[in-house]
């Protein structure tokens, strides 16, 4: 079975769903259905969410299962954040260091991954 589309694929707009059918009783229910937030999601970005839940929301075990940075990890959140539909608020450049200073302090990552991180800020 496929999973539903969120968004039409000639023109990038929300789907709706016209028709359910139940397979074991053959009951047809018509009408306007919306679908949810996540069904809007391209697959990459459902596989985020699910390795960002697996991983209890900690940003340091998602860069470990996906084998990217810190600022990939954030910036892949921020998009999920955007197509469910909420605004991404930006932190400023002071918070972000600090940030990456208090992972460096608690040993979550490595000086060279801190030096890195605080020129991308």
């Amino acid at each position: 079975m496929r999973d539903a589309l969120g968004k039409c694929p000639v023109c990038g707009e929300h789907m709706e769903v016209t028709r359910l059918y139940c397979d074991h009783c053959n009951t047809v229910i018509e009408g306007n259905f919306t679908l949810c937030r996540f069904c809007r999601l391209s697959k990459e970005q459902k596989r985020f969410v699910e390795t960002f839940i697996k991983c209890r929301g900690n940003i340091k075990e998602v860069e470990k299962d996906l084998g990217i940075s810190y600022p990939t990890v954030r910036s892949k959140l921020d998009d999920v954040i955007s197509a469910l539909g909420y605004s991404v608020r930006h932190p400023g450049n002071q918070e972000q260091k600090k940030s990456v200073l208090d992972m460096f302090n608690r040993g979550e990552i490595s000086y060279e991954e801190a030096l890195k991180q605080l020129k991308e800020c």
